[in-house]
């Protein structure tokens, strides 16, 4: 026994021995350095993928080991990642993993080594990390093939929202790159001479066939080349929503959800999300072909719970959504069919419908709606097999729509769609009397009433008007009535009735019968009842009315107004116990002015005027201005008056006038404020309250001034449009008194001439009668022409002047030359001394005698052709000739005497007159017969004799004791005033 305990402890001892000995071989023996790496690369996924063994495991046994792993790019020293990887590591067991790469590994050249730890429970020992295997080196610029500039990564597959690394390697360091995204520069981190990274952070969707970003190198302004590349951006994978399973008849199951958004690309780059249907309970799964529904058959096993998962998946994720339903909670039933009616009437009607048989005893809920008339009436109703339900209460002569839906009525789930169908109910008599108003215009002798009534509503109507029976019955001649019918749609007539009082009764008729009569009463006395009008303010909800209640029984009363633009009558009934009421309407327009009349219904249908009131619903600024005239302008006031301005055309209630002046002095005088206009400048306000004054005196002006003014009304809603300034300007102060001076002047002064005018006849045949005419002079009468009746009278050629008239002067008076062409003073002018020069012998050879005649109004120059001359004293004539002439008297005598006597002795032919002028000077053929030495003249003189002298009269010659005082000789062309 003692022998077995020994042999037993010392075998113990032995096998621990033995097991920490294998320990420490195994740690000796085992480097455990992972061996044999290799890594591959993957430019789609843009991953490396490392695989590796470890070498001196025991035969057949696992250990659950550590592997630590290290990424360098472009150099070792660069690590850009370190990260674990715990796996159960078998004998000669090759292992795998992948790392993805944010940069494309087209863009640098990357590094990887590995380490590793045993993480076993059979070594409770501390463990240690073993030594890194080598570096290996991974580069994919080696294959990019010919050219200078790449971009990478080559058609990526990302969704929106995420960060993408892009780079492009130039192998031209020579070259400047620049990159774009959609036509955007960009800027990036260069990485080494040759390669360029760009993070581009929550990319954007842009459209479904991607995003396009393109570099360009170029030397100096010469471009190298242009190489981009396509970044395909999908929307996100949305979770199904609304996931719902349903059977309509217990064979198949209906499965329908909201798919989202779809992910699918152009170019096949991306399909559409697919979906699966996976069923827990049966394991069984479903690819469904539609995106948003799918059917799955139900097993004859009476399976009654599902449990559904619905995946959704696509190239980058997978999304998924699940329910748990019964069976027989998920009924959807198939709609219900034919819906009809019968046994329709005015007001009542059957309804009837079928449903689709489910199992047996299955009870179905039905609800029906029947619409009509803008109303909705819903019942509810539960059957076995099919449907009835009575309607009731209908309206007559209304189309109705009625549908019915149903559902289980055990496991109520969802309705069905609806069913319906139309019907239409009978006709009726109407149900209600129109309603009847009018307007009774008196005139000498009769009553011109104008009657209206509204259309009855359909409600009231029970079927389609066809006409209007109005009669009119005379109450002071009963027996006297008259019917007249209108057809619809008239709503008025017009009446001409006599001095006696009328009932007029309206009824409506359809095709079954007529309507309630409404009765309305003319009184033969005229409606002349005078009654003031109020105004009234309304609002935007209408106008606000109220009365005085009508003393004695009324059974209601009636406001009516007119409609603008149409002018139609309207009216409103109210009951007896109201006295006020609101009138609503859409066809108020602000601006328009309305208004309304309250009548009182008496109890024998009479309506009699209360109150007259007008307003409008919303009142407006005037829309004109009136037309100011100025009167009274004077140099320190004037007035301004617009007397024909009318205020009831006016889009409100004219409360008064606003009066704008300006000045140059810009002080505003009394009773003016100041007042800033709306294009900023400054004028003076005179406000007028009494809207019917329509006069304003402007005063307190200063004389020879400039104004401007103008005139605008203003309502509740402000004043009238701005106008143009209207200028005056005050007169002087004296020029007033200087008009009343000068108009009754001018006025005396016009009335004078206008009776000189008139006078001017006899004015000029006192004061300056006409020449007389030698050919109507009576002295023709004594001389008859016996060889030449023709002979022209006064013809200068044929006269030689014998006789002047000299005036001589006194001495000391004034006297002016003919030259000068003004008159001498009459008043100075002595009294003229006449000389008469004619020939002295019978057998004288020259013309034949003149005679004289006296003219106090001629002193037009004779012509020298046409002119008798001035002639002095023959030297032969005697000087007793100058004395005989001394007198005009004996001269006269002298000349009728031998003119009288030698008018029959005078032969035939020499029988002449010669005129003689006042001014006269010789005449060219008697110039040789002119003395040697005349006797010098005096300066002229007047003349106030003419004569015509027969030249063969003998008077004596003159003699030296004559008073002849001069002789004055006038050249042609001058005259004497």
């Amino acid at each position: 026994m003692a022998l077995f305990v020994v042999f037993q402890t010392t075998f113990f001892l032995t096998l621990l021995s033995l097991r920490t000995y294998q320990s420490e071989v195994l740690a000796e023996r085992l480097p455990l350095t992972p061996v044999s790496l290799k890594v591959s690369t993957n430019s789609i996924h843009q991953s490396l993928h490392l695989q590796w063994t470890v070498h001196n495991l025991p035969y057949h046994q696992e250990l659950k080991m550590v592997f630590q792993i290290q990424i360098s790019r472009i150099e070792t020293s660069n690590v850009v990642w370190v990260g674990n990887y715990s796996t159960t590591v078998k004998w000669n067991q090759v292992l795998h993993w992948s790392w993805e790469s944010e940069l494309p590994l087209e863009c640098a050249t990357h590094f990887v080594r590995i380490k590793s730890v045993i993480d076993d429970a059979s070594f409770p020992e501390p463990n240690f990390w073993s030594n890194w295997s080598s570096w290996e080196e991974v580069s994919v610029q080696d294959y990019l093939g010919r050219g200078t500039l790449f971009v990478f990564p080559k058609d990526k597959l990302v969704e929106e929202g995420s960060n993408v690394t892009i780079c492009y390697v130039s192998r031209n360091i020579q070259n400047n790159v620049s990159c774009y995204l959609e036509g955007k520069q960009i800027h990036g981190e260069q990485l080494d001479p040759h390669v360029t990274a760009f993070n581009l952070n929550s990319v954007p969707f842009i459209r479904n066939r991607g995003t396009n970003i393109y570099c360009e190198a170029s030397q100096g302004n010469v471009s190298k080349g242009i190489e981009g590349i396509v970044l395909f951006v999908s929307k996100v994978l949305e979770e199904p929503k609304d996931f719902s399973c349903e059977s309509q008849d217990f064979k198949t199951l209906h499965c329908t959800w909201d798919p989202g958004t779809d992910t699918a690309l152009g170019w096949s780059k991306q399909p559409s999300q697919s979906y699966t249907l996976f069923e827990s309970f049966s394991g069984e799964k479903k690819l469904c072909t539609h995106k948003n529904w799918c059917n799955w058959q139900i097993t004859q096993d009476s399976q009654e719970m599902y449990n559904f998962t619905l995946i959704a998946e696509n190239y980058l994720r997978k999304r998924s959504v699940n329910i748990l339903f019964n069976l027989t909670h998920r009924v959807y039933l198939m709609n219900p069919f034919s819906v009809n009616f019968e046994n329709v009437n005015a007001t009542n009607a059957i309804m009837t419908w079928k449903v689709h048989s489910m199992r047996n005893n299955f009870t179905y809920l039905c609800q029906i709606e029947l619409h009509g008339e803008g109303k909705m009436m819903q019942y509810d109703v539960s059957i076995n097999v099919n449907g009835e339900y009575f309607l009731s209460e209908l309206e007559p002569a209304t189309e109705y729509m009625a549908r019915v839906r149903c559902a289980d009525a055990s496991h109520f789930w969802k309705w069905t769609e609806w069913s319906g169908q139309n019907f239409t109910t009978l006709e009726a008599a109407p149900s209600e009397a129109p309603d009847v108003w009018r307007s009774v215009n008196s005139e000498p002798g009769n009553h011109t009433v104008t009657l209206f009534w509204k259309p009855l509503s359909k409600l009231h109507a029970n079927g389609k008007i066809l006409f209007y029976n109005v009669v009119v019955e005379n109450l002071d001649k009963p027996s006297r009535s008259e019917l007249r019918s209108f057809p619809a749609p008239a709503n008025s007539t017009k009446l001409i009735l006599d001095r006696c009082s009328y009932q007029i009764c309206v009824t409506a008729n359809n095709s079954v019968g007529a309507s309630p009569a409404s009765i309305i009463v003319i009184s033969a006395d005229p409606e002349n009842k005078e009654v003031e009008e109020e105004r009234i303010a309304g609002t935007e909800g209408g106008f606000s009315l109220s009365w005085k209640p009508q003393p004695g029984d009324v059974i209601g009363y009636v406001v009516d107004w007119c409609d603008h633009p149409q002018d139609v009558l309207q009216w409103k009934n109210v009951g007896p116990n109201t006295t006020s009421t609101v009138i609503s309407t859409d066809a108020f327009r602000p601006g328009v002015r309305y208004d309304f009349r309250i009548y009182g219904l008496s109890t024998k249908r009479i309506a009699c005027l209360l109150e007259k009131k007008t307003g409008y619903s919303q009142e407006l600024a005037p829309s004109d201005n009136p037309h100011v005239l100025v009167d009274m302008l004077t140099s320190h006031s004037f007035t301004l008056s617009w007397k024909d301005y009318s205020t009831e055309s006016q889009p409100g209630f004219i409360q008064g006038y606003h009066v704008y002046l300006k000045s140059k002095a810009r002080q505003c005088h009394p009773r003016f404020q100041k007042a800033v206009l709306s294009d900023g400048s400054e004028c003076c306000k005179y406000k007028i309250d009494n809207p019917e004054e329509k006069a304003l005196i402007v005063d307190n002006l200063k004389p020879e001034s400039f104004y401007e003014f103008f005139v605008t009304p203003f309502t509740s809603a402000g004043e009238g449009p701005n106008a143009t300034f209207t200028k005056v300007t005050t007169p002087d102060e004296h020029s007033s008194m200087l008009i009343r001076i000068l108009l009754p002047m001018v006025f005396c002064v016009l009335l004078i001439m206008i009776v000189c005018y008139l006078k001017s006849q006899w004015i000029k045949e006192t004061c300056y009668p006409d020449i007389p005419d030698p050919y109507k002079s009576s002295i023709l009468s004594l001389i008859k022409f016996k060889e030449n009746p023709h002979l022209t009278i006064m013809n200068v050629s044929d006269c030689i002047p014998d006789a002047i008239e000299v005036v001589s002067k006194p001495e000391g008076t004034k006297i002016q030359l003919l030259g000068t062409r003004k008159s001498l003073t009459e008043t100075e002018l002595t009294k003229p001394n006449y000389l008469y020069l004619l020939p002295t012998e019978k057998n004288h050879s020259g013309p034949g005698p003149c005679i004289c005649f006296e003219n106090f109004t001629y002193n037009q120059a004779a012509s020298d052709a046409g002119s008798c001359g001035h002639v002095p004293v023959p030297p032969k004539a005697p000087p007793s000739m100058l004395g005989l002439m001394t007198s005009p008297e004996n001269v006269l005598k002298a000349l009728e005497k031998n003119y009288m006597n030698s008018l029959g002795e005078v032969p035939a032919g020499e029988t002449s007159l010669n005129y003689v002028s006042q001014l006269a000077s010789p005449m060219s053929g008697d110039k040789d017969s002119l003395p040697t030495n005349p006797v010098e003249p005096p300066h002229c003189s007047e003349y106030k004799m003419q004569m015509a002298v027969p030249l063969r009269l003998a008077l004596p010659p003159p003699t030296e004791n004559s008073s002849l005082s001069s002789i004055t000789l006038l050249d042609p062309g001058e005259h004497y005033r």
